[in-house]
């Protein structure tokens, strides 16, 4: 037992040492995978529950009620509230203003709030930028601002009156932009979309001008199921609206970013399968041989297996360490929900569970990609592997009769996939997942709408995160598919080389040779681009609520272009490299 193990580690070393740039991509696949699924893990943890962690930074209150009264109405009939049965603390009246905000030559509906110095019980807005609230100046909420356009130190206009923007700040007391809620009268039932922003109360019935302030309290229960009865109702001419319907409406923020990220979780994880398999398939191909030789020498079916699962499983488990660590390091930088919440930035996901779904996410792709291939190889005859024979193609009557009359290019496209038909389905795969990436991002490009403040139109703060959410994961999507394509083209080319050169003995062209290179790698790519493109769609519609947009037909038409341009690119490079080399020297030429 103890050789046996002795045997399978000196083999490992020995072949880990001798094919060191493949280790290092097979690495950097599972990695991918990894490494977002700790991304994922920091992600859940920041983004499943933004408004409870604003809330809790900012002291939110339970309930807000607002009378549909102004003025000394309003304030008496706010003024028993405070001190009701079961209420424990509550922060305010605060004035409010329901006005017109100018800015960078736009013009939208502002919730106009009037605050002072002096801490509250309840509702105490974080300030993420410059400082609060001063004579002279206001304070707006960030994702508002975002929208805006407007940074601490800009002027913006509301109601006729320039005011310097002296910061930012969040509050979990009213939702996000664009559902703060703006009214055309105080008590008004229909409410439109705006944004929040905060000024000195000393100011806002200078800004507010004949239009009546209404008001605002803050409320907090001992008993929590009390406030959360309350939803957002009317009773005895006060609306009361829970913290519960405040955290749905600003959940939406980055409900369909964190959609986005899962499905690209999934995409990523199936690319890094494909990858890890098409590496396997060719160096399994590569190790027939030893295969052979192993088996010539007395090893059985499961000592070969052993042999090679084991250096998967080391390679998996390096890239589980690898990827472990790249998604934890980035995980602060990029798990921001949003501008309008507080409590995500610098989260790191859980230890245990991330670093236990991370190996074991690793060993399955590794597991799953290789056991095929190495079952196979191991249960290969002894002869057969020593060989080292590809799978002879199929002959029929009618294929023979139309390879003969098909051009020479693609007739030697179709002969090297059907030589090699499995990695031909595994170029198809990695053309499907990129296409379907790739249609994810144009998908959410085309979602990219703009919401009516009254007289402008602003972006809209949940289509912008969820395609950062998407960029975020294309990339990836990209590199590692990019890195698929090389190792698949490279390793097609040197399993074809003697096929080829006996093709030129009997008449090819170099030109006939790379151009039938190109074509064996385009026939999987055409199905797999013509399929990514409707999984990439069906994927989006998860996500995506309400009205869909499609990209223009010219989108699609340079994505599906672009993608089978670079396949061929990728692939007649080399091959133009490889018809250089004398075709005696690649026929006398013994593989390893």
């Amino acid at each position: 037992m103890v050789g046996r193990l002795l045997l399978v580690c000196r083999l490992l070393v020995r072949d880990l040492r001798r094919r060191r740039t493949e280790t290092v991509l097979l690495v950097l696949a599972i990695s991918a995978a990894t490494g977002t699924l700790t991304l994922g893990s920091a992600l859940d943890g920041a983004l499943a529950r933004p408004y409870e962690r604003t809330r809790a930074a900012t002291s939110g209150p339970d309930v807000v009620a607002t009378p549909g009264a102004t003025g000394p109405e309003a304030l008496a009939a706010l003024a028993p509230l405070a001190t009701a049965p079961g209420v424990t603390a509550h922060s305010g009246p605060y004035p409010i203003a329901y006005l017109m905000l100018s800015a960078r030559g736009k013009t939208v509906q502002a919730v106009v709030q009037g605050r002072d110095n002096s801490p509250a019980a309840l509702d105490r807005p974080a300030v993420t930028d410059g400082t609060w609230v001063r004579p002279g100046g206001v304070v707006i909420e960030p994702t508002f601002a975002n929208a805006l356009g407007v940074r601490t130190g800009d002027t913006v206009d509301i109601n006729g009156h320039p005011l310097r923007v002296v910061g930012t700040a969040v509050t979990a007391a009213r939702a996000v932009y664009p559902n703060a809620d703006w009214r055309y009268s105080p008590g008004s039932p229909l409410v439109q979309l705006a944004g929040l922003v905060w000024v000195d109360s000393s100011q806002i019935g200078a800004l507010a001008g004949a239009e009546p302030l209404s008001y605002t309290l803050n409320l907090r229960y001992a008993d929590p199921q009390v406030s959360t009865s309350f939803l957002h109702m009317g009773r005895g001419g006060i609306e009361y609206t829970s913290w519960t319907a405040i955290a749905e409406s600003s959940g939406r923020l980055v409900k369909r970013a964190h959609e986005a990220l899962i499905i690209g979780n999934w995409l990523l994880t199936a690319l890094a399968v494909a990858s890890v398999a098409s590496i396997v398939a060719g160096r399994v191909a590569e190790q027939r041989r030893r295969v052979g030789l192993l088996k010539a020498v007395g090893a059985g079916a499961v000592m070969v297996a052993a042999v090679h699962l084991a250096e998967y499983l080391v390679i998996g488990l390096a890239a589980a360490g690898t990827g472990l660590a790249a998604g934890w390091l980035a995980a602060p930088a990029l798990t921001n929900p949003g501008a309008g919440l507080l409590g995500s930035v610098g989260v790191h996901p859980p230890a245990l569970r991330t670093v236990a779904a991370a190996i074991a996410l690793a060993l399955a792709i590794a597991a799953a990609a290789t056991l095929v291939p190495v079952v196979r190889a191991a249960t290969t005859d002894t002869i057969h592997a020593l060989a080292d024979a590809a799978t002879p193609p199929r002959r029929r009557r009618w294929r023979v009769w139309l390879s003969r009359r098909l051009p020479t290019a693609l007739l030697i496209g179709v002969r090297i996939n059907a030589r090699r038909p499995r990695r031909a389905r595994l170029v198809m795969v990695n053309t499907l997942i990129t296409m379907a990436a790739l249609a994810g991002v144009l998908m959410f490009q085309a979602q990219e709408q703009q919401v009516k403040l009254g007289v402008s139109e602003l972006s809209s703060p949940s289509s912008t995160r969820a395609l950062q959410a998407v960029l975020l994961v294309a990339p990836v999507v990209g590199v590692l598919a990019l890195i698929n394509a090389i190792v698949s083209t490279w390793t097609a080319i040197l399993d074809a080389r003697h096929p080829l050169a006996v093709a030129r003995t009997l008449g090819a062209t170099p030109a006939q040779t790379t151009v039938g290179m190109a074509v064996a790698q385009l026939l999987p790519a055409i199905p797999g681009v013509a399929l990514g493109i409707p999984t990439g769609i069906v994927l989006c519609l998860i996500p995506i609520n309400g009205d869909v947009r499609y990209p223009p037909d010219s989108w699609w038409l340079a994505a599906s272009l672009g993608v089978l341009l670079v396949i061929t690119t990728l692939t007649a490079i080399p091959a133009m490299i490889a018809t250089r080399r004398p075709v005696a020297d690649t026929l006398q030429s013994t593989p390893t």
